[in-house]
């Protein structure tokens, strides 16, 4: 290794829906212009749903960026990929156990299939894992239905990037963790996981997602928070062999694409840039003791709500095959064509219902007890060990 190596690393979340985002051609065709001519070492992208747009991107930065990596897994493919100036030797995908719920169509996030992925690149003989990860959407910050989700795929990740590091000289997360520094899950990724954070202090108000001067933020959300909120980071591991310096932490897309109305994505690129020497780095030690206590407590209560779930799913069931099961006797009783047609649409959608209110009620009620109680006791364990270590030293 050269005396010191640079990197500038960059992550966007793209709102790169098809049929959807708006403006979403023009807007990834003017992303990949701006890496095609700027100075990025690594870029991590979220929500790159079309692989129609990961390739149009992956062509036109062939050039600076001639390594890439798609993270295909769900129905629709993750919506995360990697481009790198450095070779990808390695990648792999880790799947999160609970990844929303499959009959919130409109949210869509079980069809992604969502997990955090890793490539492992050679940085002049540097060894870098780099991480990616797009936690789940928060869709009600009063009404968060989801939290239990979203902290169990921070543990998840943060287990995962501690897991895998430890041949690696020092390790960087890029991606949408749709949590701000306050929240839950940002504490339990850095402090389980021992990750720094890029921005320093005096930049915490760099917001980026829903800021006032993006075109896609709504007046009212504009007005109320203009600076928007940080849910969009890059994290790095200290090394025991490198001194890690953030040197410059921003912004690096103008507010809209040039000749055009609207901004790159509803959300904010941030650009880190990460000057590594020889020498230690001062790990990150935060105490997560009380920030997994309270997310043990979460998944309890997720649970308990789980069972009432279930419970009412299985009467529902009940209730709704008696009309079914009695509709079947009145074939024999029916002599209009009109009235036997209403039945049998009548029976199509009950039948439906109890089929879904049975799958719910059984094996979806299973699939997310079973996922709700392997990272409840994973956490568990964790704290044990925090709390003997804690005793022994």
């Amino acid at each position: 290794m050269t005396d010191e190596i640079t990197l500038n690393i960059l992550t966007l979340n793209c709102w790169g829906i098809p049929y959807v985002s708006k403006h979403r051609e023009a807007r990834m065709e003017a992303i990949a212009e701006k890496f095609s001519t700027e100075n990025y070492d690594i870029i991590c992208l979220q929500e790159v749903w079309s692989i129609n747009d990961f390739k149009m991107i992956k062509a036109k930065t062939q050039e600076l960026l001639p390594y890439s990596h798609y993270f295909y897994s769900g129905v629709l493919g993750s919506g995360i990929c990697v481009l790198s100036r450095y070779p990808i030797l390695d990648v792999v995908f880790h799947k999160w156990p609970l990844n929303g719920y499959v009959h919130k169509i409109h949210h869509g996030d079980w069809f992604g299939g969502k997990g955090v992925g890793l490539c492992r690149l050679k940085v002049q003989g540097l060894n870098v894992n780099v991480y990616i990860a797009h936690l789940h959407a928060e869709y009600s910050r009063h009404n968060d239905e989801y939290l239990a989700h979203r902290v169990l795929q921070a543990f998840d990740t943060a287990q995962f990037i501690r897991m895998t590091s430890g041949s690696a000289d020092s390790a960087i997360l890029g991606g949408d963790l749709n949590a701000e520094p306050q929240d839950l899950a940002y504490k339990i990724m850095c402090g389980v996981a021992g990750l720094a954070d890029a921005c320093s202090n005096s930049l915490s108000n760099l917001g980026t997602n829903e800021c006032a001067n993006n075109s896609y933020t709504s007046s009212k959300l504009a007005s109320t928070f203009p600076a928007g909120k940080r849910i969009d980071h890059i994290l790095y591991l200290h090394s025991k062999l490198y001194k890690i310096e953030v040197t410059d932490f921003h912004h690096p897309f103008p507010e809209r694409v040039p000749y055009k109305q609207f901004s790159y994505s509803d959300h904010e690129a941030i650009m880190a840039t990460l000057k590594f020497s020889p020498g230690q780095s001062q790990p990150v030690n935060p105490d997560v003791r009380d920030s997994l206590k309270e997310a043990i407590n979460i998944c309890e209560t997720s649970l308990k709500t789980v069972h009432r779930q279930r419970i009412w799913y299985l009467i529902l069931t009940c209730i709704l095959g008696v009309p079914l099961i009695w509709s079947m006797g009145l074939d024999y009783s029916v002599a209009s064509v009109g009235v036997t047609i209403g039945l049998n649409i009548l029976r199509i959608f009950l039948t439906a219902t109890v089929c879904y209110t049975l799958f719910m009620g059984t094996i979806w009620n299973s699939i997310e007890k079973n996922a709700l109680k392997a990272g409840c006791l994973g956490m568990e364990i964790h704290l044990t060990n925090l709390n003997n270590n804690l005793f022994k030293n």
